[in-house]
C-alpha cells in the first residue's frame, strides 16, 4: 500500500515535501499529541493551500490508503495519525483573519485555540472555546466545542457561520445555514466524518475581560465540596461557569465570571467557603492565561486515556464514585473533571446540529494522565472503569471529543439512533468509500 500511495502522491505532483521514514523531519512530523500513539505513516503532507489538499486526498482514495487529518493532532484515541497511511498535517494553515466590520473572524484548518485567542482577546471579541491553547480549533469545533465561555455564548458550533470543505471526491465546497445546509448541520457535531475542512468562519462576541476564583481544597473535604459546589452553580446566570478537578492532591474549584465586575464577587465568592482548609481566591485573571493554564499539565508526549459523559446535575451517587475512585488512582495526576453546562447552550434545540447533549448540566470526564508506559495498562483500566460508574448517573448522548476508546459504537451511543442514521445517510452520499475513517467513525449508510 505505501508504494502505491507514494505512487499516487508523486503523480499528484504536490507543492510541498512528501515526508517519509528516510527524512530528517520524519520523527518530528508524525508526533501527535498523546504519547500513546506512537505510529508510523508511509508518508507526511504539510500543505500551504487547499490546492495540496485536494490533491492529497485524491492520492489517498486513488490508493486506497488510510488517510488521518491532522488539525491540532490533540485526538485522544491518536486517530490523527496512522501507520502505513497518509497524514494530511494542516499546521500550516492556520491564519486568523478579523472583519471588524462584520464582526466575524475567518480561521484556517490547522490553528491552535492560542492562535484563535491571540487574535480576537486583545480586540475586543471571543469565541467560545476549549481549555487548552495547543488544542486544533477544527478537531474542537467538528466535536461542538465546550469551554469557559460556553454558557454564555454557546458552543464554537453556535458560532459558527460556515466552513470550506474539501469532499473525499477531492472537490471544494462551502457549507453554511443556506449552501449545503444539511453539511453544515452534520459537521456541527459530527466530527471529521465528512471532509477536511481548510477555513472556518465564526461570528466574534464582544469581550470586556473576566472575574475568576480558583480554589484548592483537601481531598479529605471531598463530599462537603462537591455537594456544596452542586447548589451554589444551580443558582447562577449564564454570565457565571465553573468547574472542578478531582486529584489525589485535592479537590480544584475554578469558577469564572463574563458580567459586570461589580457583581463578581457575590456570585464567586461563596465557592472559596465551600468547606474548611481552602486556598486560593479571587482575581481579575486574563483570558489568555485562564485559557493556557492546563497547557503544561496537558503536555504533548505525556500519555492520556479519557471517558467523558454528561450529568443532568451532580448526583450524591457520581459523588460517591468520586470518592471512592481517586483513592484508587494509579498515578498522580489521574483526574476526575467536570465543566458546568446549561445556559446558552440549552437556547439551541437539540435536533439543530449533529451535537447531542444540550439538555446536560455538566460533562465529566474519567482522565488518568501519566509518562511511564509501564502504567499503560493499570491507567487506562482505572479510566475504563471509573468511567462506567460516573455512567450511573449520565443522560443518553456524548461528546465524541472526549473519547479515548475508538469504535462504531461511540458514534452510535454519541448521537442516537435518529441523528445517526441522518449522518449515516449523509455519509453515504458524500463519502460511500469512508476515506474518512479515522474518526469516531459514521459508516456510510443508504
Amino acid at each position: 500500500m505505501s508504494n502505491s500511495l507514494l505512487d499516487a502522491l508523486t503523480a499528484a505532483e504536490l507543492h510541498c515535501p512528501v515526508i517519509t521514514a528516510g527524512d530528517p523531519d520524519y520523527d518530528r512530523y508524525r508526533r501527535v499529541w498523546n504519547g500513546i500513539a506512537d505510529r508510523r505513516p508511509a508518508a507526511i503532507v504539510r500543505p500551504q493551500d487547499i490546492e495540496d489538499v485536494q490533491r492529497a486526498v485524491r492520492a489517498a482514495a486513488a490508493s486506497g490508503a488510510l488517510l488521518a487529518v491532522r488539525g491540532g493532532g490533540h485526538s485522544l484515541p491518536g486517530l490523527s495519525t496512522c501507520n502505513d497511511g497518509l497524514v494530511l498535517d494542516l499546521s500550516l494553515i492556520r491564519s486568523v483573519v478579523i472583519d471588524n466590520t462584520a464582526q466575524t473572524v475567518e480561521v484556517g484548518g490547522g490553528a491552535l485555540l492560542g492562535d484563535l485567542d491571540r487574535a480576537t482577546v486583545p480586540k475586543g471579541y471571543i469565541v467560545p472555546a476549549g481549555v487548552i491553547s495547543h488544542t486544533g480549533v477544527a478537531g474542537l469545533t467538528l466535536g461542538g466545542g465546550m469551554g469557559w465561555a460556553s454558557r454564555k455564548y454557546g458552543l464554537t458550533i453556535d458560532s459558527l457561520l460556515g466552513a470550506e470543505i474539501v469532499l473525499a471526491t477531492g472537490d471544494v465546497t462551502w457549507t453554511s445555514p443556506t449552501w449545503n445546509p444539511e453539511l453544515f448541520w452534520a459537521i456541527r457535531g459530527g466530527g471529521g466524518n465528512f471532509g477536511v475542512i481548510t477555513r472556518f468562519r465564526f461570528q466574534l462576541h464582544p469581550f470586556s475581560g473576566i472575574v475568576a476564583g480558583q480554589w484548592l481544597y483537601p481531598i479529605e473535604r471531598a463530599r462537603q465540596v462537591l455537594s456544596g459546589l452542586r447548589g451554589l452553580a444551580r443558582e447562577q446566570s449564564n454570565d457565571f461557569a465553573v468547574s472542578f478537578t478531582v486529584s489525589p492532591s485535592g479537590i480544584n474549584v475554578t469558577a469564572v465570571w463574563y458580567g459586570d465586575a461589580g457583581l463578581a464577587r457575590a456570585a464567586l465568592s461563596p465557592f472559596g467557603t465551600l468547606a474548611d482548609g481552602a486556598t486560593g481566591g479571587l482575581e481579575n485573571l486574563p483570558y489568555l492565561t485562564l485559557q493556557s493554564r492546563n497547557d503544561a499539565a496537558f503536555a504533548w508526549s505525556r500519555r492520556y486515556y479519557a471517558k467523558g459523559g454528561f450529568w443532568p446535575d451532580i448526583s450524591d451517587g457520581a459523588i460517591e464514585h468520586i470518592v471512592a475512585a481517586i483513592t484508587q488512582a494509579p498515578t498522580p495526576d489521574c483526574e476526575i473533571y467536570a465543566i458546568q453546562l446549561g445556559g446558552a447552550i440549552r437556547d439551541i434545540p437539540d435536533d439543530a446540529t449533529a451535537y447531542t447533549g444540550r439538555s446536560a448540566g455538566y460533562y465529566w470526564l474519567s482522565e488518568p494522565i501519566w509518562d511511564d508506559m509501564a502504567d499503560d495498562d493499570s491507567c487506562i483500566e482505572w479510566g475504563r472503569t471509573t468511567g462506567r460508574l460516573l455512567s450511573d448517573s449520565s443522560i443518553i448522548g456524548n461528546y465524541v471529543n472526549e473519547q479515548g476508546d475508538s469504535g462504531s459504537n461511540i458514534a452510535r451511543d454519541a448521537y442516537g439512533p435518529e441523528k445517526y442514521q441522518r449522518l449515516a445517510r449523509l455519509k453515504a452520499r458524500l463519502d460511500p468509500a469512508n476515506l474518512f475513517r479515522l474518526n469516531q467513525n459514521i459508516e456510510p449508510q443508504e
